[in-house]
């Protein structure tokens, strides 16, 4: 059965992030299964292609502001807002896809008209004042959803704690077939690799140190390279010192990413907090590169025993965790690791996103 399906993104597709990520790779797998897939995103000034058969369309000046320890890239103006709703009515959509549907601003006048059956999944983990402060009218955007789905199970509880939503726990999907797409080309030097924005959250700095720690006392150097761009990076340049060995080259595209994670010996996730689920880890499996990640909430899930865990910021304990990867690797646990990734393919996440799109759509017409 073939759709109109728009799918509303608050951040801005031109700044790297997990919701964007994830927007863009179900627009991929909709599209290929016969749907007409419509993006609508914030920054009008973003003339960026993308990879995706879907329309994509941008709307108002954008803004960056503190959300969940991090910064969100989104757009405060009402009259991009009215313009994007202008824009899903001609499209005329049989299900409207909202993520983090209460995020401001592009999509709420789309929400609250209300004019087609509507899904929201929900990505955030942990609490803060944007839903203590905001409860009212977060709980009144609530009832223009017909149905909710939250990425992991910290996600579903803290949309629950704020709002009193009971959403389905579904899962981040990602296209695994394409991080062995591209060739592996390890060299003789162990290549270590980070993701994410350069931010205290992430724990990059844990994992500078354990790299700083281990040449300083060992003749076989290992590499580490920094993948994103934030606020921190002036400082944790400082702290690599000009480490020849320690390598920042900025915000990736996905195609980078993907190549990074093929050359790379092992995938390190130092983040110290404030992660949904840990999709980069199943992205690093996918690649059949061994992961090395701290031990928070919206990490073991993605882990299992697939992973080898460490102390959050603690680069000793890194630094040990990467040693006995890097001893630990065969054939076979690379296999069984992306074998564990395909539970989280994007194909499987469509075909339970389609079950909830038919609960929507029943929903929606027996209220009318």
């Amino acid at each position: 059965m073939s759709r109109r399906i728009a799918i509303v993104c608050p951040y801005a597709l031109s700044i790297y992030g997990g919701v964007q990520e994830q927007v863009l790779a179900m627009s991929r797998e909709l599209s290929a299964r016969g749907n007409e897939v419509l993006i609508v995103s914030p920054d009008s000034s973003d003339l960026s292609e993308y990879e995706t058969n879907a329309v994509v369309a941008h709307f108002g000046r954008l803004f960056s502001i503190p959300a969940n320890g991090s910064r969100a890239p989104i757009t405060l103006s009402f009259s991009a807002a009215r313009k994007a709703r202008k824009l899903v009515s001609e499209f005329k959509p049989d299900i409207v896809h909202f993520h983090e549907p209460f995020a401001p601003l592009v999509g709420w006048a789309i929400l609250r008209s209300h004019s087609a059956p509507a899904v929201g999944t929900f990505h955030r983990s942990g609490d803060g004042p944007a839903f203590t402060l905001t409860s009212p009218l977060l709980k009144k955007l609530s009832k223009y959803l017909d149905a909710y789905a939250s990425v992991s199970s910290q996600a579903e509880m803290t949309i629950k704690k704020a709002v009193g939503i009971e959403s389905a726990v579904l899962f981040n999907g990602f296209e695994t077939s394409r991080f062995v797409a591209i060739p592996r080309e390890r060299t003789g030097q162990v290549t270590l690799t980070t993701i994410g924005r350069l931010e205290d959250r992430k724990g990059t700095a844990t994992a500078i140190t354990a790299v700083k720690s281990h040449n300083s006392n060992d003749s076989e150097q290992w590499k580490l390279v920094i993948i994103g761009d934030g606020p921190d990076r002036t400082k944790l340049e400082a702290l690599a010192g000009h480490d020849e060995n320690i390598v920042f080259v900025g915000a990736a595209n996905d195609v980078d990413k993907r190549s990074w994670l093929r050359r790379s010996n092992a995938l390190l996730c130092p983040a110290i907090r404030g992660e949904s689920f840990g999709l980069v880890l199943l992205e690093g499996m996918a690649s059949e590169t061994s992961v090395i990640a701290s031990d928070i909430d919206g990490y073991r899930d993605a882990a299992s025993s697939f992973a080898t865990l460490f102390e959050p910021a603690d680069p000793s304990s890194l630094e040990q965790a990467i040693n006995f990867s890097l001893r630990s690797e065969t054939t076979d646990s690379i296999a069984a690791a992306r074998s564990h990734a395909e539970n989280w393919s994007m194909s499987r996440l469509i075909d339970q996103y389609e079950t909830l799109y038919n609960e929507a759509t029943l929903r929606f017409h027996a209220t009318r």
